[in-house]
């Protein structure tokens, strides 16, 4: 991970010390954006790049033009760079494959001579960004006009790999707060994040890593707790990990005084999914809400027309974790959970009966059900659908 490396490092210090001995905001905000580039150019490489600057002007004029057609275009092009530079290959597989093998052949072939290497460097984050600034545009939000700033809300580098996914009007004035100099707080706490985040990962996530990597291959001889406590570890370990690689980044970002949005907020505590979705990757699940469930009419249109939005919505968020299958049953797995979190209490004396006299009196209860929940849902998120499911009938014995 890039986070981990000691280029990553190197540059993070430098650029935090450059930045803070500069004397003026915009002399600070140029050498940022030129930094950014640079971190950028060296992780993507020319290939990598091209795609996303090519998103990045399109988007920044669309945005300044005031015209709809225009950011609508704009959107599109960041929907279809995304769905070509990772999804292309998933996309013919499934779809064109199995009814013309011929077809999909030379499709991949002319997908293969126009691909890089590999998928550009955080397309995903750029193409949900570049949406929502778009969306807020064509909603009536005040277009950001200064290329160097949209530069920095584009590839601000703490945010680039792994999140969290920014909104550009939280984003912008705690840029500028950034650039009126340095504080002595964010020092301390930009450090303890850091800090935070790296034993999160290095110490505690690699070696759960080790562990999981070491049993799971033994999972359907082991005993019933041994199961359990190897499908703990699994959920510990995509927490510890991820968890970490946000408070980096949110830790460098503070280095240089400027806030990001949280990640995660205890998870694993939550009493029901809704809760869980609260706390857990906050600002892909804020997305998914904003730009995805509740355009498709949220909550508005009656109890299956909700479960279909969180179905339809939680799809395109397992997606968009990677172009395969299992990915896309984890977040209708979710979608699921979540549609029933939202109504089961509207069952005919069941529902009443079950939110007012378990889960209200005795929230523990709540708490069990959902991690339990949350945790058989990432054998989907981490192995093939045919083989999370064997797994997760062996939890329950042979």
């Amino acid at each position: 991970m890039i986070f981990t490396t000691y280029w990553f490092i190197a540059f993070s210090v430098l650029v935090v010390a450059v930045f803070h001995l500069l004397p003026r905001a915009d002399w600070k905000l140029g050498f940022l954006g030129a930094a950014c580039l640079v971190f950028h150019a060296h992780f993507a490489g020319p290939a990598g790049m091209a795609p996303i600057i090519v998103m990045m002007i399109a988007t920044y004029l669309a945005g300044i033009s005031g015209q709809r057609g225009a950011q609508l275009a704009a959107m599109a092009l960041s929907v279809f760079a995304l769905c070509f530079y990772k999804y292309i290959y998933f996309i013919v597989g499934s779809v064109v494959d199995p009814w013309s093998p011929e077809l999909a052949t030379h499709l991949r072939n002319l997908a293969s001579a126009a691909m890089p290497s590999a998928p550009p460097l955080g397309i995903s984050f750029f193409a949900f960004e570049f949406i929502h600034y778009l969306y807020e545009v064509r909603k009536g939000g005040e277009p950001i006009r200064s290329p160097l700033k949209f530069l920095l809300f584009s590839i601000f580098f703490p945010s680039l790999v792994a999140g969290p996914i920014k909104r550009y009007r939280q984003f912008l004035p705690a840029l500028e707060d950034g650039s009126r100099g340095f504080r002595l707080e964010n020092l301390g706490e930009g450090l303890f994040r850091i800090s935070t985040g790296f034993v999160k990962k290095v110490v505690f996530a690699d070696n759960v890593n080790l562990y999981v990597e070491a049993y799971q291959p033994d999972f359907a001889t082991m005993s019933i707790l041994g199961r359990w406590i190897l499908l703990g570890a699994i959920g510990g370990r995509i927490l510890l990990d991820f968890s970490g690689y946000s408070d980096i980044a949110i830790g460098v970002a503070r280095l240089l005084g400027i806030t990001l949005p949280e990640n995660f907020n205890w998870p694993y505590l939550a009493k029901n999914l809704q809760e869980f979705w609260q706390r857990w990757h906050i600002s892909l699940s804020l997305w998914i809400r904003d730009y995805i469930y509740i355009p498709l009419g949220g909550g508005h249109y009656g109890v299956p027309r909700r479960i279909l939005n969180a179905l339809v919505a939680f799809a395109l968020c397992g997606l968009w974790h990677g172009p395969d299958w299992h990915f896309v049953s984890w977040g209708v797995f979710h979608g699921v959970g979540l549609g029933i979190c939202a109504s089961y209490a509207k069952i005919p004396a069941i529902g009443p009966v079950l939110r007012k006299q378990i889960f209200e009196r005795e929230p523990l209860v709540g708490l069990v059900v959902t991690q339990v929940y949350v945790l058989i849902g990432w054998l989907l998120f981490f192995y093939p659908v045919h083989e999370a499911f064997q797994m997760a009938r062996l939890l329950f014995g042979q």
